[in-house]
């Protein structure tokens, strides 16, 4: 009996760290995405002290947000194929 419900909490928790890791990597991409087009008019029009220091902001919170995201990503992943060696 307590071993299906660690496994059924061991799922849950992992299935709510996967939807963490998917959130935190869609937002960490936008952002990057961002400051890409952020660069594209800041070097289209001007590229003045404003552009540069939003750039700067927003590439350090995307790293911020995204390498954390990737990592708990890989780390489901490997839990998963763990798993479905063991069974």
């Amino acid at each position: 009996m307590t071993s299906s419900n660690d496994s059924n909490s061991l799922a849950i928790r992992r299935k709510q760290a996967s939807l963490i890791a998917n959130t935190g990597r869609k937002i960490g991409y936008s952002i990057f995405f961002l400051s890409l087009i952020i660069f594209a008019i800041g070097f289209t029009v001007e590229f003045n002290n404003l552009v540069a220091k939003t750039l700067t902001v927003l590439l350090i919170v995307g790293s911020i947000v995204l390498a954390p995201s990737i990592l708990l990503h890989y780390a489901v992943r490997g839990a998963e194929r763990e798993e479905k060696e063991q069974n």
